[in-house]
């Protein structure tokens, strides 16, 4: 009887082991929508994220899968349905615009996570061909009749927008605030522009593997890998004293966190981004960093720059946005007047 019983209950105990056995493992997916040349950075940061999940969460797998385009058209997607948990952009517009246009985060995201919710920055630099061969210095040598540029178009790209704002700060500051001469100095600028790609990526393949233009305008970050990546001996990265700060705005999309259940992955990852860990990673890409101590480490890595923000500039982005970028602003008129030339 007593054997009987014994063996009644290993059976149970057993065919409970092998239920558990069969129920699959908790996973967990994050689908990170980001700026067209931050594929490299990512690709760095996720799986060290992923393993600290997985010891933190044990049974439940965590996956993060990126998306990539110019920053606009990414905001445009998730506008239009893509249910992306996390949006980790180059411009602030592009996260507002979930707000303004979707109600998909709320009015007050900036200030949900440290640095307005920045983790990094950068700024604008230019990269040329080894010898520097037109010798360029500053912004003020882009509108020389010589020189050929290439940048991501800014209607499309918070990068091109960066690009065109830094140069327009620039020349206003060199200017005294003159308009009228920044406006003609802007004008000879543009029409320097040989291509307008859709994105940061575009505007690379264009200059390093196209061989098109005599300068690549891009963020410090991509202009300094672009070097190491298509070789040191071929370019040389030149970073004008007098710049613009880009910040690199992240967002969870609470709408959609909510829909997907991954609100608390969602917002360990954008945390994971400020540790010193990824503090390192990111800075190790160019990528400038909040953390005084990894900048201290890094120095040699930065030029000193003087940044001036888009906000003491042109008065903040919902304005530069209307003025600059709308239809039949500034950027339309500048380029349509060197047509006419």
């Amino acid at each position: 009887m007593n054997r009987t019983l014994f063996t009644g209950r290993a059976i149970k105990g057993g065919i409970a082991a092998l239920l558990l056995a069969c129920v699959p493992a908790q996973s967990t997916e994050l689908l990170n929508s980001s700026y067209d040349v931050a594929r490299e950075l990512f690709v760095a940061l996720n799986p060290p994220f992923e393993q600290q999940w997985q010891k933190e969460h044990p049974g439940d797998t965590l996956t993060i899968k990126q998306s990539h385009a110019g920053s606009s058209k990414q905001a445009l997607a998730i506008l239009q349905g893509l249910r992306a948990d996390v949006v980790t952009y180059n411009q602030v517009t592009d996260v507002q615009i979930l707000h303004d246009r979707g109600n998909l985060i709320p009015a007050d995201w900036q200030s949900r996570l440290p640095h307005n919710s920045s983790p990094f920055y950068s700024t604008m630099g230019f990269l040329v061909r080894k010898g520097n061969p037109k010798n360029i210095h500053d912004w003020s040598d882009l509108a020389r009749e010589d020189v050929k540029l290439v940048f991501p178009n800014p209607k499309t790209s918070g990068n091109g927008r960066y690009a065109y704002l830094g140069a327009w700060g620039a020349a206003n500051l060199a200017d005294g605030g003159d308009a009228a001469k920044t406006r003609a100095w802007m004008q000879k600028f543009l029409a320097n522009v040989e291509v307008f790609d859709t994105g940061g990526r575009g505007a690379t393949t264009t200059f390093a593997e196209r061989n098109q233009g005599d300068v690549l305008i891009s963020f410090e970050s991509e202009v300094n890998n672009i070097r190491h990546q298509y070789g040191d001996d071929k370019y040389e990265v030149i970073i004008p004293k007098t710049n613009i700060l880009a910040e690199f705005p992240v967002a969870w999309v609470d709408k959609n966190v909510e829909k997907n259940g991954t609100e608390q992955a969602a917002k360990e990852y954008l945390n994971y981004l400020y540790s010193p860990a990824a503090q390192r990673i990111i800075s190790s890409f160019y990528y400038r960093v909040n953390d005084p101590a990894i900048m201290a480490a890094a120095k040699d890595k930065f030029p000193d720059v003087k940044l001036f923000r888009v906000e003491d500039q042109f008065g903040g982005w919902p304005q530069v946005m209307k003025t600059h970028f709308g239809d039949g602003g500034e950027l339309d008129s500048l380029i349509a007047a060197g047509h006419r030339q």
